[in-house]
């Protein structure tokens, strides 16, 4: 039997947040974490539109819907049907007296590739229908508002409140399953990737005291003092659609939800009485919010952060520290030396440790000038893993059954199946420095006999799908599956070490059906190794200007940054 591993030794202390500004710890007395949440991960955006589109539909008078989000397109279904839009979902729980906000990067020039109007057209829409909809414009020269989260409460049943997290934006291409056919309203990335890219993504539910801490994390940023932009031509254009400024004024602040059981909604289940006993008890869930904020730049700060905050950066480092087994990545990046450097610690001082990361095949742009930056910032954080433990290291992609690649957008961690992470950061420095991002940190009791935590259920799960263990239509929720059975037919994969051998061995067979002009039945697996990455020394000193201040800008001062440390 696994013994749960402790909040107190995994997570951050108040003081090692590196931020005295914020509040978001203030509902937890000594502690920067929560106890006694409900955890499930939504693998898929299918799934999380899903539950999002039942939550959203559920809020009426004096329930709040606030949202964050890096691209949201207005008419992005969050459903099959007609009038499942986004913009008239929310709509809809404005007419019925619900209170919506949203904080929506402005974004840089359409002309760089960014959703510039699309922002536009939803907050119009939005205002139009009664929301208060601001364009966040509060992040450095190449920086980006990245975090993506939902915060739904409800005044009269705080039983219901519920957040989600993670890395799956609310615009086109990300309404994927399992089968990983794209989504219907496909958003174009790189050529290989087809005309439909499949994506693969995760976003986690939190219900319980958490949501109050997500809520905290939407309130700082709305509150906060600095202008949302110190363009003035955009200030004026704001104005005159109304997305000025003027935020309204939030309400008061509920005090945290109680406790969450496991299956609130389900009376009957005979878990309930003990799942509510261990919320209370705080052998539920402890949750823990990892945030990055960067430093503005003088005459311009966060209130809340006024020299940033690298949250992310130290949470994942301390964490990293206490893995002896597996460390197991799904990222859409993983560049750089620094952020590499944690991992390459970590195989240094645990012998016994090996590292799996799931990654896309290929970047997620055409052409030489926008692919090379990606390619040096994922080439100097490979080799660097490579060189220090060949053996115990491993790096894959994932493609569908028809052979087309998918899009790896997943920003996931777990670590010797006691701490997990599932957010909007990427393994890079942008991420861990220079944008705004929100990750939520798990702990819980750990796995029992018969019963797996949270940490040990989404590896097994991710990996049942990766290895076509499991029928695609049980692909949802990591709660929604049984313990039993998922444990039965991954039980070759509960040791981690094992699971990196079979990783292997899937990933190998079904390279040499490809080299074998795929003849015969196709082996049963998605994963796809990943070589090497290679980029003749000329381009990479081309790359270098754009890499460093384009795609994985630092974040940090000077100070910081000279020192080496977050």
């Amino acid at each position: 039997m696994a013994l749960r591993a402790d909040p107190r030794d995994w997570f951050l202390s108040r003081e090692e947040r590196g931020n005295e500004c914020t509040r978001v710890d203030d509902a937890h007395a000594d502690a920067a974490f929560s106890t006694g949440n409900r955890v499930r991960a939504l693998v898929h955006g299918r799934t999380y539109f899903a539950e999002l589109l039942r939550c959203v539909e559920a809020a009426g008078e004096g329930d709040l819907v606030w949202f964050t989000d890096w691209r949201s397109d207005p008419d992005q279904r969050l459903g099959d049907e007609p009038g499942s839009e986004l913009v008239e979902v929310l709509g809809r729980a404005l007419d019925r007296g619900a209170d919506v906000r949203a904080l929506v990067w402005r974004s840089q020039a359409a002309a760089m590739g960014y959703a510039h109007q699309e922002h536009r057209d939803l907050g119009d829409l939005l205002q139009e229908r009664g929301a208060d909809v601001q364009l966040d414009m509060r992040v450095t020269r190449a920086g980006t508002h990245h975090q993506k989260f939902v915060v739904v409460r409800h005044r009269d049943d705080p039983d219901r409140d519920i957040a989600f997290v993670g890395g799956i934006d609310l615009c086109h291409g990300r309404r994927d399953d399992a089968v990983h056919e794209g989504d219907p309203q496909t958003l174009h990335v790189a050529d290989e990737y087809g005309d439909r890219a499949p994506w693969h993504d995760v976003q986690v539910a939190l219900q319980g005291p958490v949501v109050h801490d997500v809520e905290t994390v939407f309130r700082e940023r709305w509150e906060d003092t600095s202008p949302t932009t110190r363009h003035p031509w955009r200030r004026l254009r704001d104005a005159r659609a109304d997305l000025d400024g003027a935020r309204r004024p939030l309400p008061p602040q509920a005090p945290p939800p109680p406790p969450a059981a496991d299956d609130p909604d389900d009376p009957d289940d005979p878990d309930d009485a003990a799942d509510r006993e261990d919320a209370e008890t705080d052998t539920g869930h402890a949750v823990q919010l990892l945030r990055t904020y960067p430093v503005l730049g003088a005459g311009w700060a966060f209130d809340f952060a006024p020299r940033g905050e690298r949250s992310v950066a130290r949470g994942y480092t301390k964490a990293v520290k206490h893995a002896q087994r597996l460390v197991y990545v799904e990222d859409q990046f993983l560049w750089g030396h620094e952020m590499s450097s944690v991992l390459a610690d970590a195989l240094r001082n645990q012998p016994g440790l090996h590292v799996v990361v799931v990654l896309p095949q290929h970047p997620d742009q055409d052409g030489w000038f926008a692919r090379d930056p990606q390619v040096l910032g994922r080439l100097r954080g490979v080799q660097r893993l490579l060189l220090e433990a060949p053996d115990r290291v491993a790096f894959y992609g994932l493609e569908n059954h028809a052979g087309t690649p998918v899009y790896v957008h997943a920003k996931v961690c777990v670590l010797d199946d006691a701490w997990a992470s599932i957010g909007s950061d990427n393994f890079c420095r942008r991420s861990w420095t220079n944008d705004s991002e929100l990750s939520a940190a798990i702990i819980d009791r750990g796995a029992t006999e018969g019963r797996a935590g949270f940490a040990q259920r989404l590896r097994l799960t991710l990996a049942a799908e990766h290895l076509d263990r499991l029928d695609p239509d049980e692909l949802t929720s990591v709660d929604d599956m049984d313990d039993a059975g998922l444990l039965e037919v991954m039980a070759d994969c509960v040791d981690p070490v094992e699971m990196f051998r079979r990783f292997a061995e899937s990933a190998d067979a079904l390279e040499a059906w490809h080299d074998g002009g795929r003849v015969g039945p196709r082996p049963p697996g998605r994963l796809r190794r990943l070589p090497e990455p290679r980029l003749p020394l000329a381009r990479q000193l081309l790359a270098v200007p754009s890499y460093r201040y384009l795609h994985d800008p630092d974040g940090r001062s000077w100070r910081m940054r000279r020192r080496k440390t977050f």
